[in-house]
């Protein structure tokens, strides 16, 4: 048994997730990690929302609500739409705890003790008409290197370089379209150059990473500078050091504290399990790996910045130091990236109404519906449309008419003619029986090597060929028409059920909702394929902050199945089933179209009605003047 550490994405507490998000770093991180569970691995999955830095600010105060609300509001429903999408997280928790605090404290503390955190100063950007810093993200223009528009204050996508907001040619606030003044102001930084040959070092050893996401990750190496680690804000965690803790406007910036949040969450986990060290087996054992699951905007965090903070706190940078009482640290086994998802030709945009909510599509369609057009589809290695045609198309072709229609087939021949699964007729097996058999205890092997190194697509593609020729075996059979040869016709409904358990089990990572119905139409009791809930809990470190927690049961043998063919037992009793899968009418396809065009008016209108507002107070104040 090997201990795999899952870690997924911090969705930013602003507002709900989409389809876009989940797409990234939901649905592909929670089959891995069901993969692994059935495979017999213990397996760690953590996360949360990241809920400090200046956009919550912002979103708040639009909203007229604190920060803490606007996050506590979004926290709950993130963690409400993912547990619905059946992500079956160990601990998904928030950056506003206690725990993670101390956590982020400590490492920042080893970081500065081993020399690779500074203190220096920075131009900053400031918004003219609030006085508030702005995040570098915030801050767009022309790039510096290849002069391409819409670059950040952090990097280009264009050329993905990074950058800093001062260097931008005309840059603009991307809030109200204001010129930023910049300002001197002193912080501390993190020292990227000490630590980035041991950084390369160990991206150079890293082998089976998608091919853009390693040449990019490298690419992030050409020219490194120190990056600061603090920002003018009152919102955030006190930087703890003598004469700033205790500054109301000096705080760690987002970026620096939440991917530390992977390691906060975990120890999180530990202490509510009651063993505080549990933790240790997942970040101190070198032999235990770590999976990073994201959409490729996050590769700079998770192969540049995360690393780097982990060697500064392990000492194993130019600098040397020692690891401190939490470490030393493992490294990412691999940084598990996809490329972007679109709609309808368009990109995802929830400011310009071009969205699918999790919620939305939940609430209208089935979510192991959901779950099969993002791993079919989706933007594994290069970016993907989701459109509505196909999302319709891949339930009624695939879900409904070859897959469910093929359990409800088997379980209904076996309850009309035997009420049970029948026995098997050695002497009855013919050589399309066993061909069959040996099919599907092959396909966990092909299934199985193509979901460890993260080719979800051809895992899921070898899981429906199976099924699709297991179709064909019923329709080579023809059961219904053996009438005088009720050994023969046990032994072909008791293949075809095996087969049909086989498919079930390497289908269970990608559709574990509906897994469960299969597995119950078989005869099976208890749980096959567990699902995650929802917890209340209260703060670890401060007293009557109460906030939901994800978690769930995923132990083997006990509430998980293996990866592995289970004979299926002759006597078991098979009811009359009911439909797993139901057809999409057509008709959706053209209602969510329009839909969605009424959202986009709706969203012009009122983007039209608040540039009218703004004309018109701009007009009075010059009237005033």
């Amino acid at each position: 048994m090997t201990n795999i550490l899952v870690n997924v994405a911090w969705p930013y507490a602003n507002g709900p997730r989409h389809i876009g998000h989940v797409a990234g770093f939901g649905v592909p991180s929670d089959v891995y990690a069901r993969f692994e569970r059935m495979k017999g691995n213990d397996v760690l999955m953590v996360s949360g929302t990241d809920e400090h830095g200046t956009p919550i600010l912002v979103e708040a105060e639009k909203e007229g609500v604190t920060a803490q609300e606007l996050a506590n509001r979004y926290n709950r429903v993130i963690a409400k739409d993912l547990c619905d999408l059946g992500l079956s997280y160990n601990l998904f928790t928030r950056t506003t705890t206690g725990n993670h605090e101390h956590v982020v404290q400590e490492l920042f503390k080893q970081c500065l003790k081993n020399g690779y955190i500074y203190k220096g100063t920075q131009q900053v950007a400031i918004s003219p008409s609030t006085g508030r810093t702005l995040p570098d993200r915030y801050i767009e223009g022309e790039c510096p290197i290849c002069h391409a528009e819409g670059a950040r204050g952090d990097q280009c996508d264009a050329c993905g370089n990074e950058l800093d907001p001062d260097e931008l040619i005309n840059p603009v606030s991307k809030i109200n379209g204001e010129t930023p003044r910049f300002e001197e102001t002193e912080h501390f930084f993190l020292d990227l150059p000490a630590l980035a040959e041991a950084n390369l070092a160990w991206l150079n050893t890293r082998e089976g990473w998608r091919t853009n996401v390693i040449n990019f990750s490298k690419g992030l190496f050409k020219e490194v500078k120190p990056r600061a680690i603090t920002r003018d804000i009152d919102w955030g965690i006190p930087v703890p050091v003598d004469g700033w803790i205790d500054n109301p406007n000096k705080k760690l910036y987002v970026w620096f504290d939440a991917v530390i949040g992977y390691l906060s969450a975990s120890i999180e986990w530990a202490r509510r399990k009651g063993d505080p060290d549990a933790w240790r087996k997942w970040w101190n054992d070198p032999s235990s790996p770590a999976y990073y699951f994201m959409g490729k905007d996050n590769i700079t965090f998770h192969s540049q910045i995360w690393p780097s903070e982990m060697l500064a706190y392990n000492g194993q940078g130019s600098k040397g130091g020692e690891a401190g009482p939490l470490g030393p640290l493992n490294m990412p086994e691999q940084v598990v990236a996809s490329e972007f998802m679109t709609m309808e030709g368009k990109k995802f945009s929830s400011s310009r109404g071009i969205v699918i909510y999790v919620k939305d599509i939940l609430s209208r369609y089935p979510v192991d519906a959901v779950r099969y057009y993002i791993s079919v589809a989706g933007p594994e290695s290069s970016d993907s449309d989701f459109t509505w045609a196909e999302f319709v198309r891949h339930n009624n072709e695939e879900l409904a008419s070859s897959w469910g229609n093929l359990v409800n087939r088997v379980a209904t021949l076996i309850n009309k003619n035997f009420g049970e699964i029948p026995a098997l007729d050695e002497s009855k097996l013919t050589d399309e029986d066993r061909a069959l058999l040996d099919e599907g205890l092959k396909a966990f092997d092909v299934a199985g090597r193509f979901l460890e190194t993260h080719h979800q697509k051809a895992a899921l593609g070898e899981a429906m060929r199976f099924v699709g020729d297991i179709n064909k075996y019923i329709s080579a059979t023809e059961p219904w028409k053996i009438k005088d040869d009720p050994a023969r016709l046990g032994t072909v409904l008791h293949v075809a059920a095996q087969a049909v358990s086989d498919a079930n089990h390497l289908l269970a990572p990608f559709l574990p909702h509906s897994a469960q119905k299969v597995w119950e139409a078989l005869g099976g009791t208890g749980t096959f394929s567990p699902l995650p809930r929802i917890e209340e809990v209260e703060d670890l470190d401060k007293p009557g902050f109460h906030y939901p927690i994800i978690t769930g049961d995923y132990q083997m043998g006990v509430n998980v199945h293996p990866w592995a063919r289970e004979e299926i037992v002759p006597g078991t009793p098979v009811a009359k089933p009911a439909p797993i899968f139901a057809k999409i009418p057509q008709e959706a396809v053209q209602e969510e179209l329009d839909r969605f065009e009424t959202a986009l008016a709706a969203r012009r209108e009122k983007e039209a009605e608040r540039l009218a507002a703004e004309k018109a107070k701009l007009a009075e104040e010059e009237q005033g003047k």
